[in-house]
């Protein structure tokens, strides 16, 4: 038996997994963000661990000889925020979230101390990351800054306090623009910019590697006959990538979530920070990967949706499986700014082109497409950085819809795949990286991939005539960052 346990923004997600695989059982926490100022995010670490322990506790009541079965645990996580420690390993502050922006200042100050940042990180300097918002704190907290003792990632303080170790595994330390992302190290230069040293961060292994025991006091707590190892973990979507089986080479995979993701696993570190892709660690070792990523992709739709006054699924049904052509209406999805490539948190978003004849599902469907022209920006800012792509699964709670998928292969020119219902997750991802921990075996063997049930390829006419819309869709970001400056 094995668990995955998922430290997410909204809520901690355990899983308990049988030696085939098979979820027997999961449970979920809800978490509350705190927000006290505009542009802040934050949680208190003592509310992930009361999550994790409420989670576990509901596993080991309804599945109480399972869970003392277990032998190995894996941890996936919400990635790059900034958890400060005293001495004695206690909560300097609230955590700084992955989506909190107040550091954007900081970003600049960064690479202007640290000309080397982004070919060492392969990364551009956001706020997301976790190095600017120790920079904020050196500013604006010197008394907290002052008394950090530690700075651990999300996930790693719930190891923390499963363990007493502090360790981070490399796709989660590679979100932190702290590590040499090539050398698969903690970078002391990264470290010295931010006014820090080695001392502080936790100790480094692999996603798969062992990475401490449960505590006896668990172990007990949960009727455990043995304190199962930890693995290493990864990060949210490392984590989704080894549920996913991409741990090959070329493996790729389009997450059409509230946000999106575009991911492709790769055999060597290649950085392509200027159109802000994301070079990461993969979670298994001499594995790394890029990724674009777009803001607000399956919340776009929720967003019309509201709009409009009509569920998704109704507004979806309503357009036929392949469009005819694309609407006449353009939408811009950057309700939330945007990632890849314009790496720009304050532009947002629009309706173009609307008229007497504009209805709604001419809106509805200019909303799908304007959020595959976002993920085409993506796929065109990996292909700059070496990668070729010519198919990819997709998931998320977009991958549902079949017309969504057929304008996303053909805005893309790439044949998509839709899976089988299966747990494909983080917590599931997390639970397989927690067997490798325990059993050494083959990754391959372990993180197979899902049941493929449909192919959809592009459609050449509808692909031709997206082509054309693409040329007018990327002119319209440049005239609305100049509009949005002339507002200003």
């Amino acid at each position: 038996m094995y668990l995955g346990i998922d430290l997410g923004t909204s809520g901690i997600k355990a899983v308990l997994v049988d030696d085939s695989q098979t979820v027997l059982a999961s449970h979920t926490v809800a978490l509350d963000v705190s927000r006290p100022h505009p542009g802040w995010s934050e949680q208190a670490p003592e509310d992930w661990w009361q999550g994790t322990l409420r989670a576990l506790d509901a596993l080991t009541a309804s599945h109480p000889s399972e869970m003392g079965a277990v032998r190995g645990v894996g941890l996936s996580g919400q990635m790059h925020g900034a958890v400060l420690l005293d001495a004695a390993g206690m909560p300097l502050r609230p955590a700084i979230l992955w989506n909190d922006t107040r550091c954007e200042e900081e970003c600049l100050a960064l690479e202007d101390a640290w000309p080397d940042l982004r070919s060492v990180t392969g990364n551009v300097a956001m706020p997301g990351f976790t190095a600017p918002k120790l920079v904020w704190v050196r500013r604006h907290e010197p008394e907290i800054f002052a008394h950090t003792a530690h700075v651990l990632l999300p996930k790693a303080y719930v190891r923390y306090r499963l363990t007493g170790e502090m360790i981070e595994e490399m796709s989660d330390a590679a979100g932190t623009l702290w590590l040499d992302v090539g050398a698969r190290a903690w970078s002391e230069a990264g470290l010295a910019a931010c006014g820090m040293t080695l001392g502080q961060m936790p100790r480094l292994v692999e996603g798969s590697a062992p990475a401490g025991r449960l505590t006896p006091e668990l172990t007990r707590r949960w009727g455990m006959t043995a304190a199962p190892v930890l693995a290493g973990g990864a990060g949210d979507n490392a984590a989704g990538a080894v549920g996913l089986g991409a741990i090959r080479p070329g493996s790729a995979f389009v997450s059409l979530g509230t946000s999106g993701v575009l991911w492709a696993t790769t055999d060597r570190f290649r950085p392509n920070p200027d159109a802000t892709v994301h070079a990461f660690c993969h979670a298994l070792p001499g594995l790394w990967h890029q990724m674009g990523v777009t803001l607000s992709a399956a919340a776009s739709l929720a967003w019309w949706s509201g709009i409009a006054r009509e569920k998704e699924g109704a507004l979806l049904q309503a357009l036929p499986p392949i469009p005819s052509a694309p609407s006449d209406v353009t939408f811009l999805p950057y309700l939330s700014g945007e990632r890849t490539p314009h790496n720009d948190g304050a532009i947002r978003g629009g309706f173009l082109g609307l008229s007497h004849d504009t209805t709604r599902d001419s809106l509805t469907q200019a909303v799908l497409e304007g959020v595959a022209f976002s993920f085409r920006d993506c796929l065109d800012a990996l292909r700059s950085a070496g990668t070729t792509m010519t198919e990819a699964d997709v998931i998320g709670g977009g991958s549902r819809s079949a017309t969504w998928i057929a304008i996303l292969a053909s805005v893309l020119g790439i044949t998509l795949h839709r899976l089988a219902d299966g747990e494909t997750g983080g917590a599931f991802g997390a639970a397989r990286l927690g067997r490798l921990a325990v059993t050494g075996e083959d990754p391959v063997a372990v993180c197979t991939p899902p049941r493929r049930i449909e192919a959809i390829a592009p459609v050449p006419a509808l692909q031709a005539a997206y082509e054309e819309r693409l040329v007018y869709y990327r002119a319209l970001y440049p005239a609305l960052r100049q509009a949005r400056r002339l507002g200003h």
